[in-house]
């Protein structure tokens, strides 16, 4: 068999097992936005499971950017204390828009994360 066949048998077979990965993947709700390997993904989104509660309740004026940071913000670990007992506390920033900054410092225990405080950062 001279190269030229073998090298269009594997392009077919590796074609087919790219079609099929892609089927099972499509069918079981997995895609890649949704993986989260990061620390800070994996952070954000332990809290966002969680049951959120403000610390205060003039803290709940912001909930929905804070929502936002939890979506799509930056774990700030030189700042936070992720071994802090009883829990972890967190600082969380959030561009909101450029040279405006939200600071979110969250505490994240077993069954709830409490937002502690918010500030604006100009």
């Amino acid at each position: 068999m001279n190269i030229l066949k073998r090298v269009g048998y594997y392009l077919g077979g590796f074609a087919l097992g790219l079609i099929l990965l892609a089927v099972f993947l499509k069918g079981s709700g997995t895609s890649i936005p949704s993986c989260d390997y990061g620390p800070t993904a994996r952070t954000l989104k332990n809290i966002r499971t969680k049951n959120l509660v403000y610390a205060a309740p003039y803290l709940m004026q912001d909930s929905a950017l804070v929502q936002q940071a939890l979506l799509e913000g930056d774990v700030r670990f030189r700042e936070s204390e992720p071994r802090g007992i009883p829990c972890p506390i967190y600082q969380i920033i959030y561009e909101i828009s450029p040279g405006e900054q939200l600071n979110v410092k969250v505490q994240n225990c077993d069954s709830t994360a409490t937002v502690q405080e918010i500030n604006r950062l100009r």
